[in-house]
């Protein structure tokens, strides 16, 4: 089953993510299917791209908790604008 989850790097104690599109069964920072934006919790900077997670998520990619909430963040954000 393929999840849309986060994959660590970064340095010790100053981590950023990757958005990407993994096995479920793969490790944390295994090779993913694809890459589909960043998050980076230290200065709250992230960039998603909406065209490839929308298509994904039409094929049935399960997204992690944590990603789902970060992604309900963002269209709250966009929505304020």
């Amino acid at each position: 089953m393929l999840k849309l989850r986060l994959k660590r790097n970064g340095r010790k104690r100053q981590p950023a993510y990757r958005l990407v599109i993994m096995e479920s069964s793969t490790r944390r920072d295994g090779r993913p299917v694809d890459e589909v934006g960043y998050y980076n919790p230290i200065t709250k900077e992230s960039y998603f791209n909406e065209e490839k997670i929308t298509k994904w998520l039409n094929h049935g990619v399960q997204p992690t908790e944590t990603v789902f909430q970060l992604l309900k963040k963002k269209k709250k954000k966009k929505k304020k604008k």
